[in-house]
Parts: structure tokens; C-alpha cells; sequence
């Protein structure tokens, strides 16, 4: 019996160098997921940064100038005398959005207590409380485990 290799099966040593690990490697983890969570609903201030999440200081030091350094976010000054500065969202830090609204909804299906999700997003356009969904740009049909496929992109690397 001749059976061709699935793609998932030819992705087999994907695991060393594929987007997923290295976005953890850069946002995986805990206080930088906190303060990213923070600075997409608008704290930008690293006072704020600090009484907010009970981080401590010398951590938001090394976790903000790493984000800095990575792109995420940029080092902004706003007063003088002395010198202030906060912090602010990238283009890349805003794309992040998604992810972390993806993993708001998924603790609120899984992790909420019997009242319900702790905080919940209103939709703008329609009014109502926002239902985020991942869907495939191209038809707008939801992307489920199921009904994708993975296959080496332009940036495979064969082992």
C-alpha cells in the first residue's frame, strides 16, 4: 500500500524555529502577557504599569526595556524636568490584540466563576458585547482545528 506523507508529518521538526515558539519566546511570559494586556486597554504610565499589576519594579524595568528593545513597545517622553516617560504600543504591540483578546475569551469559556467573565468588551459599531471569533480573512468562515491544514510557507527550512 503506497500512502503519501501528510503535511503535518513532513512539518515534524517544525517545532524548532516555527512562529509560535518564538512569539513565546518574546511575550510568553507572565508579567510581559500582564503588561501588554495593560497597555492595548490604555495604560501607558509606569507608575500605573506598577499599581495596576503588582509587578515588581525591578521586573517592569527589565520587562518594559525588553519590549522596547523587541518592538513592542516605544519609550515616548512626555514631561520634563525631570524627564518622563511612558509607554506606548508599536504597530507590532497593537497586532497582539487578537492573541490577547483570544485568550480573554478563552478563560472566560473555561477559568470564569459562576457570575461570569471579570471584565467583557462592547463592540463600538453594534453596541452589544463583543464575541471575538477567529475567522479566515478571505471567506469569513471560522478557522477550526478541523478545517485547517499546516504546509511548509516561504520560510520553511528543510532539516
Amino acid at each position: 500500500m503506497n500512502r503519501t506523507r501528510r503535511p503535518v508529518d513532513r512539518l515534524g521538526h517544525r517545532f524548532a524555529g516555527d512562529s509560535v515558539s518564538r512569539t513565546l519566546a518574546l511575550i510568553g511570559d507572565h508579567w510581559t502577557l500582564m503588561i501588554l494586556r495593560e497597555e492595548l486597554f490604555g495604560v501607558r504610565r509606569y507608575g500605573q504599569l506598577a499599581r495596576n499589576l503588582g509587578i515588581p519594579r525591578p521586573t517592569l524595568s527589565h520587562r518594559l526595556r525588553t519590549m522596547v528593545e523587541s518592538g513592542l513597545l516605544e519609550r515616548v517622553l512626555y514631561a520634563s524636568e525631570p524627564d518622563r516617560y511612558e509607554y506606548r504600543l508599536t504597530e507590532a504591540g497593537r497586532e497582539l490584540f487578537g492573541a490577547a483578546v483570544m485568550l480573554m475569551r478563552w478563560g472566560d469559556q473555561y477559568l470564569a466563576g459562576p457570575d461570569g467573565p471579570p471584565v467583557v468588551l462592547r463592540h463600538h459599531d453594534c453596541g452589544e458585547i463583543a464575541e471575538p471569533a477567529l475567522v479566515c480573512a478571505r471567506c469569513s468562515a471560522p478557522i477550526t482545528p478541523r478545517n485547517v491544514t499546516p504546509e511548509p510557507g516561504p520560510g520553511f527550512r528543510q532539516p
